[in-house]
């Protein structure tokens, strides 16, 4: 068993929309506020928990949009306000990362946090926990940036990689560089020659070390927002928000500072892990039944139907006959129904249903 650490932090991101699991992820609601997999929890309470194992409940950040706060309140009703840091534009990862980072640093210099989004599925928690310990431990090193890199099990065109060193000796291996989703050849190359890793998007750091790659790669960010050190943990810190944040530049914390960063390690994971990007990635993760259908919230009478997911709201019976390998989501007023071939489309389907019924549809 881990014993929680003063130090330790963690910022739990959920301010994304989920536009690829659009029906039932909309803007005014999006996935990581849903219970996807009909476990009784959803992913946001579920990733709070399990970053509770070893991160004190009261020193874990929740990063998310101004119009999501009541919902965050609603489903993890023990976080404080100051804990939830309100981003009042819609902004890429870095710029909340930074502002988060500032605002631990100022209540704690000797912090290390992991930064990790809310929407990942991971079933064993306990080797997450103990993956996540040696990555605490890495990071304690001066100016050491550290990851978790996720075993690939096939060439998956929409994650980035990571290259690291197999021959280093250390549990957290020093990473050679990194890749955004490859095309099909290269990614196939990557997996076959064993050097590479998934990026799951988790990183840890001390404040001190990530503070310094702002100020390093990112200075005009960290000019902006060290602005607000004086009024950080105060009542004034929403205005100063609502004022500045939106002058923000637009970037992801892997161009900004991870591609940049001089010393990275990765720790290889050693549990299983499910980025629940799309429709397909949460239809792998479900039960089947004989015919390989995954089944949520629906009563069905299936015929020559295989290889199908089917949700709907409210538990509504289905009749599906003749479909191989499609998604079948119904939530209120809107049916998809589309092949899973053509998941990727979908946030370009929600776009165009919002542009000819309206914007409340999306």
């Amino acid at each position: 068993m881990s014993i929680k650490n003063k130090n330790y932090y963690a910022l739990l991101m959920a301010g994304g929309v989920g536009s690829r699991f659009w029906p039932v992820s909309v803007e005014a609601y999006p996935k990581q506020f849903h219970d996807m997999l009909g476990t009784g929890e959803t992913l946001l309470q579920k990733t709070f928990k399990r970053l509770a194992k070893l991160v004190p409940e009261d020193q874990i950040l929740i990063l998310t949009n101004s119009k999501y706060n009541e919902l965050v309140k609603e489903q993890i009703p023990e976080i404080k306000q100051k804990n939830i840091v309100l981003e009042s534009a819609m902004r890429n990862t870095a710029p909340c990362i930074l502002l988060s980072a500032l605002k631990v640093e100022k209540e704690n210099p000797d912090a290390v946090m992991i930064v990790a989004p809310s929407d990942a599925w991971i079933e064993d928690e306990d080797a997450f926990v103990h993956d996540l310990q040696i990555a605490f431990d890495a990071s304690q090193e001066e100016n050491v940036i550290t990851t978790l890199g996720i075993q690939p099990t096939f060439p998956n065109t929409g994650y980035g990689y990571i290259n690291y060193d197999q021959t280093d000796s250390a549990f957290a291996k020093a990473v050679k560089r990194f890749t955004e989703k490859p095309d099909y050849p290269t990614a196939k190359q990557f997996v076959e020659s064993g050097e590479y890793l998934w990026n799951a998007g988790m990183f840890i750091w001390s404040a001190q070390t990530v503070l310094n790659g702002f100020k390093a790669h990112l200075p005009e960010m960290y000019a902006l927002f060290a602005n607000g050190i004086p009024v950080y943990n105060t009542p004034e810190e929403q205005t100063f928000i609502d004022r500045y944040y939106p002058d923000a530049e637009n970037i992801s914390i892997d161009y900004g500072i991870m591609e940049k960063h001089e010393q990275v390690k990765v720790v290889p994971a050693t549990f299983d892990w499910n980025d629940l990007g799309t429709w397909g990635s949460l239809y792998e993760k479900m039960d089947k039944d004989q015919d390989q259908n995954a089944i949520i919230n629906a009563r069905v009478v299936t015929t020559n139907t295989s290889g199908t997911i089917i949700r709907t709201s409210g538990n509504k019976v289905v009749v599906v006959d003749g479909l191989q390998d499609y998604i079948i989501v119904e939530k209120e007023d809107v049916l998809v129904i589309v092949p899973k071939s053509k998941e990727q489309d979908i946030k370009e389907i929600r776009n165009t249903v919002q542009s000819k019924f309206g914007s409340n549809l999306g």
